[in-house]
This record gives structure tokens, C-alpha cells and sequence, in this order.
């Protein structure tokens, strides 16, 4: 292939593995033909509005893309690459052609119960309805909550995610044969605990949840042997540490030595709620981020997820320590966690991202209603309506969610010898007319629902809204079936509150 002047041709072409799983994934009719099962080994997409998020922040009007061996090749006008022949032509008129959208905070195996705790408090919420019903997963469940996840994150724009805590119940293995499949870019983290307590709160875990110690670490250690690097270099594997109060001192230390020996990552919910401050300081601490550096825990590697709890004199700190935030802004309303400081963060220069969270806590996991979220609420907070613009979470759901995942390098931006991860949004409707300003559009009245295309890798996951690497009427079909038998098992009930005749 001779080089186009915009182009840079880039490395040796990678087989993604076709691994065939005998209940919980199906062959879509169309994937042979649109590479949904296979590395397209070509992709031309044209006529779009190309939302760059390189160094410049450039889009590009009628702009086209061109993909081959998994990487973007070359970008720029659609008259300047239209002499590349390719397997797929994509028009892509009247959509946005960008990154694909990464969210740093998921449990996968909470998709399984999506609404079954809403309108509850914090206590209720975790020793009531979420930890008794994960408490009583199967392998199963775990994997099949996994695929439904992943077939709302790919249908609504999600690219790459991290996974938080996988417990030894949800399988972690069939989760990661999940994802190979799926065709997702993930670091999926094995919970690391070995105590029953939340925050200040003492032996309130659920038994079904509590796991030991030395297990933990053993299965992170395998599924780190087996898994990190898979998927053609889309899969990591991470240490999942638990909240506050269920891990101890020295596993923290541990955990984070572990870590550095096998150059991987760490993430745990930090300064969710009020208790976690109680807890630390109770501990002899002053605050949040003095607890955390005595663990060790301030490093680059770490993510944070929720992060509402810092005083204003602690965001410094993780900017310096180059920490990284996972903004969950639904789910802090949702559960009245709070507000994290998000625009002094920004104007620090910490590292934030955005998570979506879990079925119970936020119903959904699409980052582009998150993003309008992260967009809005900070803005009565602080009384200044410029305070979040939608171009900065834009750039927290891309490039913010690339670093906090350590692959910026790599995704997170449309450039020249990146990972082809990148998203078509169909801005021909209603809703979103006039498009005279795409991306203020995108984030403050768009919705996953626009997404027409999911590329991962150069593999395309979505084409037209038709799933190719998932079975999306079986997903919602057995999902269905087994959330019914797990309340049955867990022996909980979930009931309208109005009548029903």
C-alpha cells in the first residue's frame, strides 16, 4: 500500500479469534458481510462531521476516515481520501464521526438488576436488594448481566469501559470471553478484600459478597496471566480494591506493590459518601487523600470512582499525584451522594473521566446522557452557567477515560496510527435539529439512541443500530428468565408501589 499524504501506515495486521459460545452468544446474519466476526481488513467513511479530539481539538466537515489493519490510516476531507479502495464504504452524511465514548466506572453485573432498588437510601439500597442479589449470582448471571451491559454500551456509543469489581461468583473468565466476543475494548478488575465492613459501618457485608483475601489476589494473579493482552490487546486485567472499610491496611500496600510489579492498574470507589470520611478519620486521618497516601494509593494507576467527598485543599493533591477521577454524576443524584468539585478539579488539573455506574444506581449505561449530566449539574452549584461546557466532557468521555485506562496513546482521539475505535451518531432527527452546533447538540440533547455505528479494534459491533457481535433479542429474552429466578433465590421482592389490576 502506498502511503496517502495524510496517512501514516502503521503495523501488521492482528486476527481477532471467533470464539463461539454455546448459549449466551449467536451469530448475526450480517456480521461475515460487515465485519462484525472478523477484522475488517478496510473501512472508508466519508461525507461525515469529523470530531477530531486531536491535539488541536480540529473537526472536520465532510470529512472522512479510512481504516485498515485496525488503525486509522489516514483523516481528512472526503475528497482527499476518496482514492483508497475499501471492503466497506460508510456514508456517513448528517452524522458525527468521532472516538468512541469510554466509561471508567461499570458493574457489569449489575445490568441483571437494573431497577431493583430505586427511591431507597444508601444502607437499604446495599444490604437489602444489591448485595443480597449479587450475593446469589451464578456464573451464569454474571456473564449474561456482562453481555447485556455491554449490548446497551455498544447500542448508545460506549467503546472501552473499565469493570470495577468482578466477584470469584460473577466468573471472571466467562466474562472475559464475553468481551473477546463482544468485540469491546475493557480492563475488567478482580475484587481484592478481606474484611466485611463498609466505610464506618463494621461486618455489614452480605456473606454472598465476602470473599478471602488470599484468593482474591491468586485469581487476579491467573486471570492476569491468562487474560491481560487478550482480545488482540483490548482486554486488561486490574486489582478491583473494595471501599473503604472491607479492605486492610496492608492488603492496600499489597495491592499497590502488586500492581507496580505487574505494570497494571488499580481502581475503588473513594469519597462516595460522607462515611468514608468518618471512617479515616476515625483512623487518625484528616482527610480522604492523607488516608490514601498512606496506603499508597496516590499514584498514576489509580482511579477513583466518584471522588465527591475531597476538600477543596485535596485537588491539588491528586492533581500533583496524577490520580484520575471517575465522575458519576447519575448516580450521586440518584443516591444523594452529593456533588463532586469537578470544576475546581478541571481547573486543577486532575485527571477526570465519566462512569455511568450500575443498573440500580443510574438504569442506564449510555455516556451520552451522562455526559449532559456532567454538563448541567455543576452549573446551579456553583451559579456560573459556564463552569462545565459541553466540549469539556466531551473530552472526559474520550481522552479523560484514554488516560484514566493508561491507552491514550492508543484511542481516545481520531488520528493517524491509533486504534480504530470510533462512533457514527445520526444527528438527522427532530430532536436534534437544527444541527447548526453538532457537539453542543450531542451532549445537551442527544441520547445514545442516535448511535448508527460501533467500531472496535477496526471491527465493526454495530452497523445501521443491528448488533453484529450480539444476540440482542435473546440478551433481553433470557435476561428476562434469569432476574426472575434470582429474586426467587435471593428472596427478594420487587413490587410496583401503585396497584396493579
Amino acid at each position: 500500500m502506498t502511503p496517502h499524504r495524510v496517512s501514516r501506515y502503521a503495523s501488521a495486521f492482528h486476527w481477532c479469534h471467533d470464539r463461539h459460545s454455546e448459549r449466551l452468544f449467536r451469530r448475526h446474519p450480517d456480521a461475515g458481510l460487515l465485519g462484525g466476526l472478523r477484522l475488517s481488513r478496510s473501512i472508508l467513511i466519508r461525507h461525515g462531521y469529523v470530531i477530531t479530539m486531536n491535539p488541536r481539538r480540529e473537526v472536520i466537515t465532510d470529512g472522512g476516515v479510512y481504516i485498515d489493519d485496525g488503525l486509522v490510516q489516514a483523516i481528512g476531507k472526503s475528497d482527499e481520501i476518496s482514492g483508497f479502495g475499501a471492503e466497506v464504504v460508510i456514508d456517513a452524511s448528517g452524522m458525527i464521526v468521532m472516538p468512541g465514548l469510554i466509561d471508567t466506572h461499570v458493574h457489569l453485573a449489575q445490568a441483571l438488576i437494573r431497577g431493583c432498588a430505586d427511591d431507597v437510601s444508601l444502607v437499604d439500597w446495599l444490604k437489602n436488594y444489591v448485595w443480597v442479589l449479587q450475593g446469589n449470582y451464578t456464573e451464569e448471571d454474571g456473564r449474561l448481566s456482562a453481555q447485556l451491559c455491554m449490548a446497551e454500551m455498544i447500542r448508545t456509543g460506549t467503546t472501552s469501559f473499565v469493570e470495577c469489581m468482578i466477584h470469584t461468583r460473577y466468573g471472571f473468565d466467562g466474562i472475559a470471553h464475553a468481551v473477546e466476543e463482544a468485540g469491546m475494548r475493557a480492563a475488567l478488575s478482580k475484587i481484592v478484600m478481606d474484611s466485611t465492613g463498609y466505610a464506618d459501618s463494621p461486618d455489614i457485608m452480605y456473606p454472598g459478597m465476602v470473599e478471602d483475601a488470599k484468593a482474591c489476589l491468586k485469581e487476579t494473579d491467573q486471570m492476569y496471566s491468562k487474560w491481560h493482552g487478550g482480545g488482540d490487546g483490548r482486554i486488561q486485567v486490574w486489582y478491583g480494591l473494595r471501599s473503604l472499610g472491607a479492605v486492610s491496611d496492608g492488603l492496600f500496600r499489597e495491592v499497590v506493590a502488586l500492581a507496580e510489579e505487574k505494570n497494571t492498574r488499580m481502581t475503588m470507589h473513594l469519597g462516595e459518601v460522607v462515611d468514608d470520611v468518618r471512617y479515616v478519620r476515625q483512623r487518625g486521618y484528616s482527610t480522604l487523600t492523607e488516608f490514601a497516601d498512606a496506603m499508597g494509593l496516590l499514584r498514576p494507576n489509580m482511579v477513583f470512582a466518584h471522588g465527591i467527598h475531597f476538600e477543596d485543599s485535596e485537588i491539588q493533591t491528586l492533581a500533583t499525584r496524577g490520580c484520575h477521577i471517575s465522575h458519576c454524576p447519575a448516580s450521586n443524584l440518584k443516591l444523594a451522594s452529593g456533588f463532586a468539585k469537578i470544576p475546581l478539579m478541571l481547573k486543577k488539573g486532575v485527571s477526570v473521566s465519566l462512569g455511568c455506574d450500575g443498573g440500580p444506581s443510574n438504569n442506564t449505561y449510555d455516556m451520552i446522557r451522562e455526559m449532559r449530566l456532567a454538563a448541567l449539574i455543576h452549573k446551579p452549584v456553583t451559579r456560573d452557567p459556564l463552569v462545565v461546557t459541553a466540549e469539556q466532557v466531551l473530552e472526559m468521555a474520550t481522552l479523560g477515560g484514554a488516560r484514566a485506562m493508561g491507552i491514550e496513546d492508543r484511542v481516545g482521539s481520531l488520528e493517524v496510527g491509533k486504534q480504530a475505535d470510533l462512533i457514527l451518531v445520526d444527528m438527522r432527527s427532530v430532536g436534534l435539529a437544527p444541527n447548526t452546533n453538532p457537539v453542543s447538540n450531542l451532549v445537551y440533547a442527544g441520547c445514545g439512541h442516535y448511535v448508527d455505528t460501533a467500531i472496535v479494534n477496526g471491527r465493526i459491533l454495530m452497523r445501521g443500530r443491528r448488533l453484529l457481535t450480539l444476540d440482542e433479542e435473546f440478551l433481553v429474552a433470557r435476561a428476562a428468565e434469569r432476574s426472575r429466578d434470582l429474586l426467587d433465590r435471593a428472596g427478594v421482592e420487587i413490587s410496583p408501589k401503585w396497584p396493579v389490576v
